[in-house]
């Protein structure tokens, strides 16, 4: 069984999808259940691969038992393994804490959205599995148009922010395509592995410069790199709470691992930090894009909004991380990866919890939310602390191996951009936390009426009980640092890489 689990973790979703579609029109309680043993498979085997993958390294799975070039190759290394992980588990966790808030925003179109929400967390698994650049792109598009679907079923403003994304997103999945073009042009091949065994003498290769720009610059559009980032905060904004929560944590985050993957395993690091020599350039990018999404959270007057521009920032965080050149800032940008998609996720159920009792999220509807929605407020606490990095929690480490690999590289401006982020952050939550706990400001000036007016009005068990497994789960990361990275990500990244 666990042979199968490379194409068990993209079929039984994918088949899944399906069978909710059919199932909807037949009896709606039970797209719920399928939704949930397909992803609840999909996790298994993604942690069974990563167990494989440390034991017996490279795994290489052959669809219908055709070789690569001629066939499609899953390569699963610690890079992905660890990915896969992170994308099935917090996919799985959201879709049990979002049950009542979908069927609270969405109640006659449960069925097709649980359909769609199965169908992007396949694309997305796809995405981190394979080994051929075309089937990246066609599993892009399957993420992005079940992404697009599920955003748009949002308030009012959805469609529109939703149709600002359709088209960003659409440029981004040419660009990569027409640099793929590029490439199999010059290679004859769409094998990751096989391309970067082609590469090395055609490195000084005009079309391959172009292939390699084209397509960074389609993953940037994707992953909302600043400033391509326009798209980004309105369309998460306006979404459904259980589309954001999938949706914020996961797809910039897959996003940043195509870059890698790019980076590492196509181009090679020969050819990106040596021949190329740009890293110093879009580390720069990287510094504008932390300085800017800081900026403009600090202007935000809604909660929802303000997460969207610190999504803005991380992403900055993993680009500049990944482009340094070094082991240091490499395994900061990976493991970042893992730890701003539980923080993100940790934040945005937040988010849904408050939206599902108070119907709202602007500063102006959280007052006096510490005493009615106790519990939530308590992993916000936790998601807040480890989004401005403080130890133990997971956001710290990942901070600390960046500002490493900045030091280790010179680049001292993108370790003051990252200590920037982590004060703005500060500011930031603590100002959430001081209006959800002292205002209405009345309570205390001695009018005594006042103090028990706020009856406790917290969300159901269904939706903590998961929002408390990621909070305890940012802790858990943070003190299992040294693990993952002496057991993972150490293997992940290339020896050539110093």
């Amino acid at each position: 069984m666990s042979q199968q689990y490379p194409a068990l973790l993209i079929i039984v979703p994918l088949l899944s999808a399906l069978l909710i579609s059919i199932t909807g029109w037949i009896n709606k309680r039970l797209c719920f259940p399928i939704a949930v043993a397909a992803l609840a498979v999909s996790a298994y085997s993604c942690i069974g691969l990563l167990l494989r993958v440390v034991d017996e390294g490279v795994i290489v799975y052959r669809l219908g038992g055709w070789d690569p070039p001629m066939g499609i190759a899953y390569y699963v290394d610690h890079l992905n393994a660890l990915v896969l992980v992170v994308v099935s588990v917090v996919a799985l966790i959201n879709l049990i804490g979002s049950k009542k808030s979908i069927e609270l925003e969405m109640p006659g179109k449960t069925a097709p959205f649980y359909a769609l929400y199965v169908l992007q967390v396949t694309g997305l698994l796809g995405v981190v599995v394979t080994g051929d650049a075309f089937n990246l792109y066609v599993l892009l598009e399957i993420t992005a148009l079940s992404g697009y679907a599920m955003l748009a079923m949002g308030d009012d403003r959805a469609p529109l922010s939703t149709l600002n994304y359709l088209y960003i997103g659409t440029i981004g999945a040419c660009f990569y395509l027409l640099g793929v073009g590029y490439l199999y042009i010059v290679t004859g091949s769409l094998n990751m592995v096989d391309i970067a065994n082609i590469l090395p003498p055609l490195y000084e290769s005009k079309a391959v410069l172009a292939a390699f720009i084209i397509c960074l610059v389609g993953v940037w559009l994707k992953m909302a790199f600043f400033p391509l980032h326009a798209w980004l905060p309105n369309a998460y904004t306006h979404a459904p709470s259980a589309a954001s929560s999938l949706i914020a944590p996961l797809v910039t985050k897959v996003m940043i691992y195509v870059m890698i993957r790019l980076i590492l395993t196509v181009f090679t690091p020969e050819f990106t930090f040596n021949i190329l020599a740009i890293s110093e350039p879009i580390v720069w990018l990287a510094v504008v894009a932390i300085f800017m999404g800081a900026i403009l959270a600090l202007a935000e007057r809604n909660l929802k909004k303000m997460l969207t521009y610190i999504i803005v920032a991380e992403v900055g965080y993993m680009v500049g991380g990944a482009w340094l050149g070094n082991r240091l800032g490499m395994t900061g940008a990976i493991l970042h990866i893992v730890n701003d998609a539980l923080m993100t996720l940790c934040a945005f159920m937040v988010v849904s919890n408050v939206a599902y009792k108070l119907k709202g999220y602007a500063f102006d509807d959280l007052k006096g939310l510490f005493r009615k929605m106790p519990f939530t407020m308590g992993a916000f606490v936790v998601a807040a602390l480890s989004m401005i990095g403080v130890p133990p929690t997971c956001g710290f480490f990942s901070k600390w191996y960046l500002i490493s690999g900045a030091i280790q590289s010179g680049q001292y401006a993108f370790m003051v951009a990252l200590l920037f982020s982590s004060l703005v952050n500060v500011v930031l939550f603590f100002r959430v936390i001081e209006i959800c706990f002292y205002e209405p400001f009345s309570d205390h000036h001695g009018h005594g009426h006042d103090h028990h007016a706020e009856p406790m009005a917290e969300a159901p068990v269904s939706m903590l009980v998961p929002l408390y497994v990621v909070a305890g789960g940012l802790i858990l990361v943070g003190i299992y640092t040294s693990d993952i990275v002496n057991y993972v990500i150490e293997f992940a990244i290339p020896k050539s890489i110093l």
